[in-house]
């Protein structure tokens, strides 16, 4: 079992070599075993990229004129899994599966589709369908491709039917599986839990991140915003959840989170939440 970090975490702390190797040298010391790196962060990346990412609170940073391979290699630290969009997957696969065996993972992830109606049903539909060729694609070269969901495939494509059930019931599990998200689904208003169940062996990653309020002191109105916040100072069941990925037999276990960071400090922040991480996994 294998306790990881998303590499989206990281923009604002790995602008240059030796930030860089700071950065991974404290992520080492506080007890993680790897990264999870994205394709957009280990290149560099268009200015559109850079503005949809900083606008999504995600920042990327300048990472991308990096050696990535040597940085991680020079850490000690393990690549868990490469992220990458399914149409780069489809146009350059074997460019794609050459990167991921070169950073030493067998894993490939989608990180979902940007513009996409997940609303439409022959839309989700053919995209399962692009998702089991690519998937057999990688397989061919040894490795394994996996879906991460956020909330919108939580969208229902008729009454009764959502989104996320189609990629589940029409990809072909010797293909595709998934990097399951538990806060988005909850955000979502789903239950983590029961999706995580039904997923079961598919289910070879976990991304998380807990879910709470941050305010403090008296509050304006008896509503407050929900918001990521450190690992076990939320509300949600992650004694719970884990249990069920441990069941599932997942691989790695992924801390993601874009802000609330300690003193807007990420590494400070993933220190934090390891403590929670070190003593369950």
């Amino acid at each position: 079992m294998k306790k990881a970090v998303q590499q989206i975490m990281l923009g604002t702390v790995t602008g240059n070599e030796t930030q860089a190797r700071s950065t991974l040298q404290r992520i080492k010391a506080a007890g993680y075993d790897g990264l999870e790196l994205n394709r957009f962060m280990i290149h560099p990346s268009s200015l559109m990229v850079r503005l949809m990412t900083r606008a999504a609170g995600m920042p990327t940073g300048k990472g991308g004129n990096l050696d990535w391979k040597k940085l991680v290699n020079e850490s000690g630290l393990s690549v868990v899994s490469l992220h990458t969009d399914l149409g780069s997957l489809e146009r350059e696969a074997d460019q794609v599966a050459q990167e991921a065996a070169d950073l030493g993972t067998d894993t490939v992830v989608i990180t979902g589709m940007y513009r996409f109606d997940y609303a439409d049903e022959s839309s989700v539909r053919a995209l399962a369908g692009r998702l089991n060729r690519a998937g057999e694609t990688l397989h061919r070269s040894g490795l394994s491709l996996l879906y991460h969901n956020h909330n919108v495939e939580l969208l229902q494509v008729r009454p009764g039917l959502r989104a996320y059930e189609i990629l589940l019931e029409d990809t072909d599990p010797a293909f595709v599986n998934f990097e399951f998200d538990s806060y988005w689904f909850a955000d979502g208003g789903a239950d983590p839990a029961a999706w995580m169940r039904r997923l079961g062996s598919r289910m070879k990653l976990w991304h998380v991140t807990d879910r709470g309020s941050r305010q403090r002191g008296p509050a304006m109105t008896p509503i407050l915003k929900a918001d990521s916040v450190l690992l076990g100072t939320g509300n949600m069941d992650l004694e719970g959840l884990r249990g069920i990925a441990l069941e599932n037999g997942i691989g790695a276990v992924v801390l993601e989170s874009h802000k609330n960071w300690i003193d807007k400090d990420p590494v400070k922040s993933l220190e934090m939440s390891a403590r929670w991480l070190n003593g369950r996994f």
